[in-house]
C-alpha cells in the first residue's frame, strides 16, 4: 500500500501550472504523491529553478552484456557534509527502451509495461518517444536497473541506444494505417536494427547515429532532418487519379478553393485548370475531369513528390504505382554546423523482395562502416561529409554521381559546371552497365 508523501515547496514550478495550457509539473505531482523519488525530484528542479543552473552529471550505469542503453544521472546538489540534498532522487537514471516498429501498441501491453516499471522500483514516469523513436522509462536507481531491464526483456523488449552508437530506430506508422505509404516500414526498419543491434547494445562509433524510415514524402518521422540515414518513400510514375472524389471535391470546395489551396501552391506549378475540349493527349500527365467543363492537369515531370495536392484532396490524388525509396544522409540537429537536411545519395531504389531488402541493409552497413572509420570524436555524419565533401563520400561508398542528387529543386537556375561533362559521362557509363 502506497504512502502519501509530504511534498517540497515549489512556488515557480507552480507557476508553471497557471498558465491555458496543460504542464508537465501537474503530472510530476500527481506521481509524487505516492513516490518519495518523484517528490524529491521537484525539490532539485524546484533548486535548479531558483538557481538557474542544472545538477544532474554522468556516470557508468548498464545492465549485463551491454555497454548502452542507460542514460546516467546523479545528483551534484549536496550539503557540507557531501549528502545529497534530495536523496531519494540522488539517482535518476534513463533506460531507454526500443518500441514496436511503427509505434504500434495494444492497451494490455502499455499496461504491462506500466507494471514492470513500478514494481521494479521505477518513479512512474514514462515518455514517449524521443526524436529516435526510444520508450523512455525516466527515474531509477542503480541497483533496480538489471531488475527493470530483465522485466522488460521478459515481455520481449530490449534497451536502445545510447552514447557513441547507433540509437534506436523509428518507423511511421505506414501502410498499417496510412494510404500514402509507397513501401512496408517495419521490415526495413527490423531489417537494418536487427541486422546492425551490435552497433547499439556496445557503443564504438564516433558519435551516435539514427536511421529513420518514413512511409512517403509527408515523412511523419522527420527522417530527413533528424536521421543520419534516411529511407523516405516514393515513386516514379504518375500520381494516380480518382475522378469521383477529385470531383467531390471540387463540387464541396469550389474553383476558389481548388486555385488556392491546390494549383495557387504548388512549388514547381505543375497543377493547371485546362478547358475539357482543349485537353492533348500526354503520357506524363494525370488527368482528373471535374465535371464542368474543365479538367485538373498534374504534369508529373515537374512534379518534386511535395504532397501538398495529395494531402488536400485525400484519395483523389494517390502516389503511383511504381514504388519504392530515396535515401538520404546526413540528417540531424544543430551540432557544429547547424541544423541539416539529409543529402539523397540513392534517388529511387526499389523496396520489395527479399533482394532488395539485403540491398538496404548492405548499403546502411556501408554508410555505418564508413562513418565509424572516418568521423571525428564527436562528429555526426552530415558533419563529416560537409568536411571530406559529398562527392569524396559518394566515390567511397561506390556510389555514382547522378543528376538527380538535387538539394533544392527549382530554387535555382544556376548551377558550376566545372568537370559537368566528365560527370555527365560517368552517369551514362554507370546507367548503360546497369540497364
Amino acid at each position: 500500500m502506497s504512502t502519501q508523501r509530504t511534498l517540497h515547496d515549489t512556488p515557480l514550478l507552480d507557476q508553471l501550472e497557471s498558465g491555458p495550457w496543460p504542464s508537465f509539473v501537474t503530472g510530476l505531482k500527481r506521481l509524487a504523491r505516492d513516490s518519495g523519488m518523484m517528490a524529491d525530484l521537484l525539490g532539485q528542479l524546484e533548486t535548479s529553478y531558483e538557481t538557474r543552473k542544472g545538477y544532474w552529471k554522468g556516470g557508468t550505469v548498464g545492465v549485463f552484456g551491454y555497454g548502452g542503453g542507460i542514460i546516467p544521472r546523479f545528483t551534484e546538489l549536496k550539503d557540507e557534509s557531501g549528502k545529497p540534498l534530495f536523496p531519494e532522487a540522488a539517482e535518476f537514471h534513463t533506460l531507454r527502451v526500443q518500441p514496436p516498429a511503427g509505434m504500434h501498441y495494444s492497451s494490455d501491453l502499455l499496461r504491462k509495461l506500466c507494471d514492470v516499471w513500478i514494481d521494479s522500483g521505477g518513479s512512474g514516469l514514462i515518455a514517449f518517444h524521443g526524436q529516435s523513436g526510444d520508450i523512455m522509462f525516466q527515474g531509477i536507481s542503480t541497483e533496480n536497473v538489471q531488475t527493470a531491464f530483465d522485466g522488460l526483456n521478459e515481455m520481449g523488449f530490449d534497451l536502445g541506444g545510447a552514447g557513441p552508437a547507433l540509437r534506436t530506430s523509428m518507423s511511421c506508422v505506414g501502410a498499417a494505417r496510412c494510404e500514402m505509404s509507397c513501401f512496408d516500414e517495419a521490415r526495413a526498419l527490423r531489417t537494418v536494427i536487427n541486422n546492425n543491434i551490435d552497433d547499439m547494445h556496445r557503443p564504438s562509433l564516433p558519435y551516435k547515429f539514427k536511421f529513420k524510415f518514413s512511409g512517403c514524402p509527408n515523412d511523419c518521422v522527420n527522417a530527413i532532418q533528424r536521421s543520419d540515414m534516411a529511407t523516405i518513400g516514393t515513386w516514379r510514375d504518375n500520381i494516380r487519379v480518382n475522378e469521383a472524389q477529385v470531383r467531390d471535391y471540387f463540387t464541396a470546395h469550389g474553383m476558389n478553393d481548388l486555385f488556392n489551396d491546390v494549383v495557387g501552391r504548388c512549388p514547381t506549378k505543375a497543377i493547371t485548370v485546362v478547358a475539357s475540349d482543349k485537353l492533348q493527349s500526354d503520357p506524363h500527365t494525370s488527368v482528373a475531369h471535374l465535371g464542368d467543363g474543365n479538367a485538373l492537369c498534374i504534369d508529373n515531370r515537374n512534379c518534386v513528390r511535395c504532397m501538398h495536392c495529395l494531402n488536400v484532396i485525400p484519395g483523389g490524388l494517390l502516389p503511383g504505382k511504381d514504388k519504392g525509396v530515396s535515401i538520404l544522409v546526413g540528417g540531424k540537429g544543430v551540432l557544429k554546423i547547424g541544423a541539416t537536411i539529409g543529402s539523397v545519395i540513392i534517388p529511387f531504389m526499389k523496396l520489395e523482395t527479399d533482394e532488395d531488402f539485403e540491398r538496404l541493409n548492405d548499403l546502411a552497413r556501408n554508410v555505418l562502416d564508413f562513418f565509424s572509420e572516418n568521423a571525428l570524436d564527436h562528429e555526426r555524419t552530415g558533419e563529416m561529409i560537409e568536411r571530406i565533401g559529398l562527392a569524396n563520400f559518394l566515390e567511397a561508398l561506390d556510389i555514382p554521381v547522378d543528376p538527380n542528387m538535387i538539394r533544392e529543386p527549382r530554387s535555382n537556375p544556376y548551377f558550376r559546371s566545372d568537370d559537368w561533362d566528365e560527370q555527365v559521362a560517368k552517369w551514362v557509363e554507370y546507367k548503360q552497365k546497369v540497364a
